[in-house]
């Protein structure tokens, strides 16, 4: 079968012989395409009327491209049939840039799972405490049970350096830059109009009612995005989550 596949799907067509055309596209669909010979079969695929068979090669091509296009099967279509190795060519290139317009979704995507996690764990920090930090009128207390919250222990560094930083007021420190914008997403976000524990939480509510059309624009957008990726907590914490507020 591996010896006498091609021919035999050329005969059957040239022949008439669709039951038996049948029999030889299903062997070649169910694995005897090989890198070797799968740029044969998808031109002997579409001039003999096998859609289907036509549309696996194509993507077997396509997703072992730079292998299948060092075989011997390409380098005689690229001679015969320079135009199919155009079209070869531009469907391997819109399949990668696909790849990576859905790698980059998914990227952002995970950023705003990671800044809705980080404002759930600064409402817990501020408002029950958390291993070493909390509200001032809280005593911690020892636990061995592990936090459900695991943007917690960074957090946490980020909220003591901002309580003990001297350039914050200033502008002139980055970590703090990042607090400042982690409080100020929490107060678009927090849905409560008194009693809310975290920090300045009033205080930038009334900011937003002054802010320019274009930053309030950038705001909301944001908050949109975290809203929606409220579903699918439990992406780890990076460092790098200040990236989308700026």
């Amino acid at each position: 079968m591996n010896q006498f596949a091609m021919h035999l799907l050329v005969l059957s067509h040239v022949f008439a012989i669709p039951a038996l055309k049948n029999v030889w596209v299903q062997q070649l669909e169910r694995g005897l395409l090989t890198i070797e010979n799968v740029v044969d079969v998808f031109q002997l695929a579409r001039l003999f009327d096998a859609p289907r068979l036509g549309l696996i090669c194509h993507r077997m091509i396509v997703r072992n491209f730079k292998v299948v296009s060092a075989s011997e099967g390409w380098k005689v279509m690229k001679q015969s049939n320079p135009r199919l190795e155009k079209e070869l060519l531009e469907s391997a290139i819109d399949a990668d840039l696909r790849k990576n317009e859905r790698l980059k979704k998914l990227e952002e995507r995970k950023i705003y799972l990671q800044l809705h996690e980080a404002m759930e764990a600064l409402v817990h920090i501020c408002r029950d405490g958390c291993r070493t930090i909390g509200p001032h009128d809280k005593v911690l207390k020892q636990s061995t049970t592990p936090c459900n919250f695991p943007a917690c222990k960074g957090l946490e560094a980020l909220v003591r350096h901002f309580a003990g930083c001297k350039n914050r007021v200033l502008g002139g420190c980055t970590h703090c830059k990042r607090m400042w914008q982690l409080l100020e997403l929490h107060s678009r976000l927090c849905t409560q109009v008194d009693g809310c524990k975290v920090p300045l939480c009033r205080h930038f509510k009334e900011k937003s009612r002054l802010q320019n059309k274009k930053d309030e624009v950038k705001w909301k957008l944001l908050v949109s995005k975290v809203l929606e990726a409220k579903s699918f907590s439990g992406a780890p914490f990076l460092q790098s989550i200040v990236s989308v507020c700026t």
